[in-house]
């Protein structure tokens, strides 16, 4: 009678466990995305240009980075940059990680089946034996079995393994983030070499001057012609260009240990920059959109709702600790008294353990758990929301540089000039001993300093396309697309 209720006693139990998948509910939170704590607008002002939308213009983030940047050198630093550089790497890796831990995450949904075979081998002694003889005794079986398979009733696996999902997710983001700020900084350090080149060798023109004027006043000195005071401050002019040469000189090569730290190894001679601040990229103006778009284009910002999405799932798994957890194990296989008759007739053997665990006191455990989950979504929440703040504000940063940057270059480009006619003019009339060096000097130094603060605009003009391109999600676009893009 027993042995006929067995099979009756599986089937029910087979039941059980469909009704039970069938039936499952999820404890998780329905997502919603927070709104943007940020204006619908960017801001208008004296400081920023009107914004022409245009049906034909691309947004920043679908422009290919080999078709942003037209300068040779620079895209084949930035190829060696993002094969070398070990920030972006350990990116990589990193999705590699989170990828295999989704992975283990989600195998918890289906069953383990396991095959095992096992031998028990037991003496009996002689007093302990019926006959008065040691005896061996041997069992063999083979089984295939499941072992502690969680039915996910109330979808605490689930809930983890979306949390698992969110957060590889959250990492592939922060790849493409990663990517796009080690393009900026090698196209900005690109960028700073040529200009510090360009001022070191402004510096060199201008002390090779004023040695020249140094030695005219040594001779009218020991001429008689002139005083010693205009000697003197020949030779200021002299020292403090020569304090310039050496300045900068170290700053190219400092400007040049940066771009080999980014790059992620030895930049040849041939792909260093020019002497001059050319045009690097192809675009005089790139289109910032709305700030809405900014939710679906910066990859920092997708990192942060990825983030929150993952903490909104834990709060599934969280509250799935209060209720029943059910598990089964079951085995199927063969045993018998020796190896040669285990796979014989009569020896097919079956177990089956369900099990349900319900959580009666843990002394708060699950609250505090609770509480946790709850208080780490409302931290993401806060970092998403700071997330498209800070997008919001370096957006509108470089807007407002872009806003007045031709006007300032205008204006310094003008100063440079009459300044320029300035020196021109003091310096005849010292020549001609019309006038003291003083004046020359004086006019000597204030172009000098136009001429550097020019090349800082010409550089800011630059690095200012280089940031508007990067905040506006620019450069992220997985190189196999771009490939085909390029070959099309």
């Amino acid at each position: 009678m027993l042995t006929k209720m067995k099979p009756t006693f599986a089937i029910r139990s087979s039941l059980l466990i469909i009704a039970s998948l069938l039936g499952a509910c999820s404890l998780m939170p329905d997502y919603e995305r927070p709104a943007a704590p940020v204006s619908a607008a960017w801001p208008s002002g004296p400081a920023y240009k009107a914004e022409t939308a245009s049906a034909a213009a691309v947004p920043a983030a679908e422009i290919a980075w080999r078709d942003f940047y037209v300068d040779a050198r620079l895209r084949q630093l930035i190829e060696l940059s993002l094969a070398n550089n070990r920030d972006l790497r350990v990116s990589t890796l990193n999705i590699e990680k989170a990828r295999a831990q989704y992975g283990i995450q989600r195998a918890a949904l289906l069953p383990t089946v396991s095959a095992n075979g096992n031998q028990t081998a037991a003496k009996i002694s002689d007093r302990m034996s019926s006959s008065g003889q040691s005896t061996i005794s041997r069992e063999y079986d083979a089984n295939l079995g499941i072992t502690a398979f969680e039915l996910d009733f109330f979808g605490r696996v689930r809930s983890l393994s979306e949390a698992a999902l969110q957060s590889y997710l959250a990492t592939e983001e922060a790849r493409r983030a990663q990517q796009i700020s080690l393009i900026s900084t090698v196209a900005t350090d690109y960028l700073n070499l040529a200009a510090d080149q360009q001022r070191l060798n402004l510096a060199v023109e201008t002390l090779a001057s004023q040695k020249l004027t140094y030695e005219l006043s040594q001779r009218r000195f020991k001429a008689g012609t002139t005083s010693g005071v205009s000697m003197y401050e020949a030779q200021v002019s002299v020292e403090a260009a020569r304090g310039e040469v050496a300045r900068y000189t170290s700053l190219v090569a400092i400007d040049q240990n940066a771009l080999t730290l980014v790059v992620g190894s030895t930049v040849p001679s041939e792909l260093l920059p020019s002497d001059v601040i050319g045009a690097v990229t192809t675009l005089a103006e790139i289109p910032a959109g709305l700030p809405s778009d900014l939710l679906q284009r910066r990859p920092d910002v997708l990192q942060a709702e990825r983030s929150l999405q993952a903490a909104n799932a834990n709060i599934g798994a969280a509250r799935a600790a209060f209720f029943p957890k059910i598990t089964l194990t079951g085995t199927t296989g063969v045993a018998s008294p020796t190896l040669s008759g285990l796979f014989d007739s009569g020896t097919s053997a079956w177990t089956f353990i369900p099990k349900i665990s319900l959580p009666i006191f843990d002394g708060g455990v699950n609250f505090a758990n609770l509480t946790i989950s709850k208080v780490d979504r409302d931290i993401a929440v806060a970092n998403y929301e700071k997330s498209i703040q800070t997008a919001f504000r370096e957006v509108a940063d470089a807007l407002a540089d872009r806003g007045t940057l031709d006007e300032r270059l205008a204006a310094q480009q003008a100063l440079v000039e009459a300044s320029s006619k300035s020196y021109r003019i003091y310096d005849a009339r010292y020549r001609l001993g019309a006038d003291s060096y003083l004046n020359a000097l004086i006019s000597l130094r204030t172009l000098y300093t136009a001429q550097q603060n020019l090349i800082t605009l010409q550089l800011t003009h630059s690095t200012n396309r280089v940031t508007l391109y990067k905040v506006l999600g620019g450069g992220w676009r997985p190189e196999a697309v771009v490939a085909a893009d390029d070959r099309g």
